[in-house]
């Protein structure tokens, strides 16, 4: 029987990841038949190698790697310094003469200087010799952790080979989903894990995404500094990778951080009774990890300034108008991420929607520009062509002084003002380019559709799709800018970031300390203007906004079709793709039923596979919309389903693959998800008719996403029509509690409350199960309470009073000899001097 404070919770996995009875199970093994990858203790750095191997296309491509990255170092120091030191340049731009005896031609080494001569230049510099030391060191600690790294990465590929039965030369062929149904498979006669008789695919998500589920989270919750107010920029959002980078430092992983090691939370930080003695600890770290970016700011600046100018000096040459392209900035990527998403899923996510969300942005070419660009260019180009033919006529023409520069130059602005310049073709539909955006991306503030021809919807939109210029831009500004927020911006945060650990942290039986929002847990996470109303028990501080509890669970359903959810989680999934498979069908649920089991939630794209019917329903045309009287909105989905030009292909497949596909047995067991990473089977058919199933159904799988998040955001669109929705473009700072409480709450006097400090982000206002207000209950459509439970009113005005919920376990739990509660019992506001004793439950 365990016990743990209501604070900070133990989180037993039996819900979904142990079978009953097995939740603090240890699996004892002979010493004699124990493998070598039995109990490996660091489970989170050997799934997170085990994923960058693959991802890195086998051992010797990543070893390749390696070595070029420190070759490249090496040549970047040694090539700058000898440009600064050891080049003549008066020679080399003919500003002085050199004596020859036998040609009067200067050849190249003429403008290179002695090598005493340089040694000297070198010796008289302090700059360069302080530059080459701290190089010299840091290029030392690269040398170190190469080999370390190809220590451990051979011990990876020794699991590939001897444990997981795939050769290197076919890594680069294979896909993750199959890569981690082999590891899960081979944990029976293994036992990686010996917590666990089983693992899952949760589990092995949570362990390489652990760190960055809590960056996700916390970006989601507004709660990292990286969005400001500049007085002539407006709203604006610097994220870095340095400032990622110094984020990670802080939380995670540098000396001091808030985790003892990868998989647990430091004990002091899960009770609540010093977070202000921790929060002026964290502040303090914070302070002097930015004085030691201040003080090392000259030489990252030096640093960023040369690797730039090496890395895009030819692409510019060769391709002038790739600054005017652009690309998802790291904070879109953060921002448009679902919980528990790898890397490789994000960005063909994100890819698809790359052409879409282009066009988009091209609609908003100032006409102002266009004309300038126009006539620019015609200038520039009479210019050019000129010399163009003068050289062509005579190439001695090339001999003279600045002709050449003078025709790259024209070259460069004429690429530059074909940028401005839009395509005559072009047509202007904003809203419809929009759609097609969401379906790909998943996220989207309330007050962009509808708006999508406005520039205010552009300017926000451009934070998360941004100029390479820009991204280069910033990334040269992040030694100087990185200091300032740390110091000035991160620190202000401390408290309320010591909160969030604590109060977003559970322990996971095999796993660890995890992100709560990383359960996907609808109960304790889930937002009811998101179908989760009647099904959810958070408080506004504890609701993931945007949708990203809901969207996350789907995204990860439909791209692990094996999981198996816990029974709240399951009755979700299965209700959301009824409705959507009823709105697509255009009929009821009993017309098209749909077998879901509550232990396995079947694939919407492989019931479509099954059978005609429900394919022939759905119209993907512009003009088109998914029929229901309760839903009459939808054209713009199909139309933005329209958009998804491989699935227009893959439908005239269908005809073709449907006998291969019956009879190799396929079902939505076997579908995978994330786009181009989709499982590979031909049992039953030639490898070909396998690779282009197998294709055919990643693209489903890609379109069933789309479908349900445009689906959701269509319902979550009328649910919260009239109310002010809260999401990152609203929220300055961290969600504030207080923006959140009615005026009869602000104003209730609490004696305990005033002389507690508190963040921006503690528990906010809950109220009782039956404070629901009457008309809030009336005004629900009959569609809504079928599929979304009872109506209620959490946030309703009457017996209010600040409490803190415990953070729940995933899948509920119950006292010894007691019904499990859907409502917990709220807890005592605790005293800064945390005076009373540790509220405790037990945990079956």
């Amino acid at each position: 029987m365990a016990h743990f404070e209501t604070e900070y919770q133990r989180l037993e996995a039996s819900y979904s990841d142990s079978p009953p009875g097995e939740e603090n199970l240890l699996m004892h093994v002979p010493e004699g038949s124990k493998s070598q990858w039995h109990h490996i203790e660091n489970l989170d750095l050997f799934f997170q190698r085990v994923y960058n191997l693959h991802q890195k296309n086998g051992f010797t491509c990543m070893l390749l790697g390696e070595i070029f990255e420190l070759v490249q170092l090496l040549f970047v120091v040694g090539f700058t310094v000898f440009l600064a030191n050891c080049v003549d340049y008066d020679v080399l731009f003919a500003n002085k003469f050199v004596n020859h005896t036998d040609s009067s031609k200067v050849t190249l080494p003429d403008a290179i200087l002695p090598m005493d001569v340089c040694s000297a230049h070198i010796r008289e510099n302090t700059f360069v010799i302080f530059l080459l030391i701290i190089s010299g060191v840091f290029w030392l600690h690269r040398l170190v952790k190469f080999l370390y790294n190809v220590c451990c990465y051979w011990e990876i590929r020794s699991f590939y080979i001897n444990a997981l039965k795939m050769t290197m030369s076919e890594l680069p062929y294979v896909t993750w989903q199959e890569v981690q149904a082999r590891i899960i498979e081979i944990q029976k006669e293994h036992q990686i894990c010996i917590h666990k008789k089983e693992l899952t695919e949760l589990d092995i998500y949570h362990r390489i995404l652990r760190f960055k589920n809590y960056m996700v989270a916390m970006v989601n919750k507004s709660l990292l500094p990286v969005r400001f107010r500049l007085p002539a920029l407006g709203d604006s959002v610097f994220y870095t990778r340095g400032l990622k980078y110094n984020f990670e430092l802080i939380f995670f992983w540098g000396p001091g951080s808030l985790f003892e090691n990868e998989w647990s939370l430091k004990p002091e930080y899960k009770r609540g009774g010093n977070r202000l003695e921790l929060a002026d600890r964290l502040a303090s770290r914070i302070l002097w990890i930015g004085i030691a970016n201040l003080l090392l700011c000259p030489v990252i600046l030096v640093w960023q300034i040369l690797y730039a100018f090496f890395s895009y000096t030819e692409v510019i040459k060769r391709e002038p108008g790739s600054l005017g392209a652009r690309c998802w900035s790291l904070y879109g990527r953060c921002y448009l991420r679902h919980f528990n998403e790898l890397d490789h899923e994000l960005m063909s996510r994100l890819s698809k929607g790359y052409k879409a969300a282009s066009k988009y942005m091209n609609c908003f070419l100032s006409p102002l520009l266009t004309v300038v660009a126009k006539n620019v260019a015609f200038f520039a180009g009479s210019l050019l062509a000129v010399l163009i033919a003068l050289t062509i006529y005579d190439e001695d023409v090339l001999a003279v002084e600045h002709v050449l520069s003078s025709i790259t130059l024209l070259g460069v602005c004429i690429t530059v003002c074909r940028s401005f310049i839009p395509d005559k073709h072009m047509v202007f539909c904003p809203e419809q380019l929009l759609r097609v955006i969401l379906a790909h991306i998943h996220y989207m503030p309330d007050h962009w559709q509808g708006n999508a021809h406005r520039y205010e919807t552009r300017d926000q939109f451009s934070q998360l799709f941004q100029y390479k210029a820009v991204f280069i831009l910033e990334e040269l500004l992040s030694p100087v800018v990185t200091p300032i927020i740390l110091i000035f911006c991160l620190r202000r945060k401390s408290l309320e970031i010591i909160d969030f650990f604590r109060n977003f942290t559970v322990e996971v039986v095999g796993v660890g300390d995890t992100c709560s929002f990383a359960q996907m847990d609808v109960r304790q996470h889930g937002h009811p203007a998101w179908m989760s109303e009647g099904k959810t028990e958070a408080s506004i501080y504890q609701q993931a906004e945007d949708g990203k509890t809901e969207l996350s669970l789907m995204h990860f359903a439909i791209t692990n079709p094996h999981w198996q959810p816990p029974r709240e989680t399951t009755h979700f999934i299965s209700q959301l793709k009824e409705r959507v498979h009823r709105e697509a069908a255009g009929a009821s649920s009993d017309t098209h039923p749909l077998s879901l089991s509550e232990s396995e939630p079947r694939s919407l794209v492989a019931n479509i596979l099954a059978g005609p019917s429900t394919l022939a329903s759905v119209h993907f045309a512009c003009d088109s919309s998914l029929t229901n009287s309760g839903v009459p909105e939808m054209p713009g989905g199909a139309a933005a389903l329209r958009s998804l030009s491989p699935i227009s292909g893959s439908l005239q497949l269908r005809g073709s693959l449907s006998a291969a596909h019956r009879a190799s047995g396929f079902t939505g067991r076997t579908m995978t998800g994330s786009g181009t990473d989709a499982r590979t089977v031909s049992s039953g058919s030639s490898a070909w008719e396998g690779q282009l199933t197998s294709l055919v159904l990643s693209e489903y799988a890609s379109t069933e996403m789309s479908i349900h998040a445009l689906y959701m955001h269509e319902l979550h669109k009328q649910q919260s029509r009239g109310d002010l929705s809260r999401h990152t473009w609203h929220r300055q700072e961290s969600d504030e509690s207080s923006d959140s409480i009615p005026d009869e709450v602000r104003s209730e006097p609490n004696a305990r409350s005033r002389h507690v400090p508190r963040s921006h982000t503690f528990p906010t206002t809950l109220t009782s199960p039956g404070a629901g207000s009457a008309s809030a209950a009336s005004g629900q459509s009959s569609s809504q309470r079928r599929h979304s439970g009872p109506a209620a009113d959490p946030f309703g005005a009457g017996a209010a009073k600040v409490v803190r919920t415990p953070l729940v376990p995933m899948g509920g739990w119950a006292e010894e000899g007691k019904a499990s509660s859907r409502h917990q019992e709220p807890l005592q506001e605790e005293t800064s001097e945390d005076e009373l004793p540790p509220h405790t439950q037990k945990v079956t």
